[in-house]
């Protein structure tokens, strides 16, 4: 596989005048949040129990302009050193986007206890924070078509001196809060080519995300492995906005540079360039064997 240089910069979008690359880094494949086992999550724990073995795929995704990255950052000391050993190396900063999981009680109490935990985001770097859909949801009035006491966190995010989202993994969230207006500047939304933890059929979604007053991002792009790169990533590039983004989740440095290959190429329009796949007969014509002559010699 070619591997792009440092010259190819991938292409950005804004949130609210920040500049983001819409390749975005998830972090589920180095927290052990696989989406597919309990033995897949303890490897990939067992894997990145320390920061060290995440470097290289960070190094990789910045060295080509993929310097955004999305997680509950308060909950990943790990991921955060990592990021920390990367930038001081590198002289650049990543772009990170807090997803914190809050307590959303009407209560004192709570509201203190969510408000730390969205400045302890911002301590560590954040510059973007967006209600994990888990507490988000829990406000959702279906029949007011609101998200109730939304603007109590909107405002202790813009306190803490960040620009406010919303995770919204019910796509309804994003109909409601561009309806009434909340200042929401993004919005998370799943999103792949087989309908993976959508809510709703894929079309439907489409058409959420097209219609949305804000950039997207995009998660779940692979379905959590259920569908190769090359057919999530082509899907969710080819139907998504230019101001929308596409998160991907990595294993390792190696699976960072097929992804950022793949997804240059749609955004390119051109061929990509992947090695082939394993197999015990490499030679078979099916694969794009050794091409023959005219005489029928090799």
């Amino acid at each position: 596989m070619e591997v792009r240089t440092v010259k190819d910069r991938f292409p950005r979008t804004e949130v609210e005048g920040l500049s983001l690359s819409r390749m975005i880094i998830g972090t589920n494949w180095l927290a052990g949040w696989s989406h597919t086992s309990p033995a897949a999550d303890r490897m990939i724990q067992k894997t990145h129990a320390g920061c060290e073995s995440m470097i290289p795929m960070l190094e990789t995704f910045q060295g080509v302009g993929v310097d955004t990255i999305m997680a509950p950052f308060s909950q990943l000391p790990v991921i955060c050193q990592a990021l920390e050993r990367v930038q001081e190396k590198s002289g650049k900063e990543f772009i990170m986007i807090d997803t914190p999981i809050i307590n959303v009680e009407d209560s004192r109490e709570a509201r203190r206890e969510a408000e730390a935990l969205i400045r302890k985001g911002k301590a560590l770097g954040a510059k973007i924070c967006l209600i994990h859909h888990s507490s988000a949801e829990q406000l959702v009035n279906k029949g007011r078509q609101t998200i109730e006491r939304l603007d109590d966190y909107t405002s202790m995010i813009r306190d803490a001196g960040m620009i406010p989202g919303l995770s919204a993994h019910m796509p309804e969230l994003i109909v409601y809060s561009d309806k009434n207006g909340y200042d929401v500047q993004t919005y998370i939304q799943i999103y792949n080519c087989m309908g993976f933890m959508m809510q709703v059929e894929i079309e439907t979604v489409n058409q959420i995300i097209h219609d949305a007053k804000k950039p997207v991002m995009t998660i779940k792009s692979m379905a959590a492995g259920r569908c190769t790169p090359f057919v999530g990533l082509n899907f969710s590039w080819a139907t998504i906005r230019d101001c929308d983004m596409v998160t991907v989740g990595c294993f390792n440095e190696e699976e960072a540079r097929e992804d950022i290959e793949i997804s240059m190429a749609a955004l390119e329009g051109r061929r990509v360039r992947l090695e082939k796949r394993s197999s015990p007969n490499q030679k078979q014509d099916a694969f794009g064997g050794e091409k023959k002559n005219e005489t029928g010699d090799k």
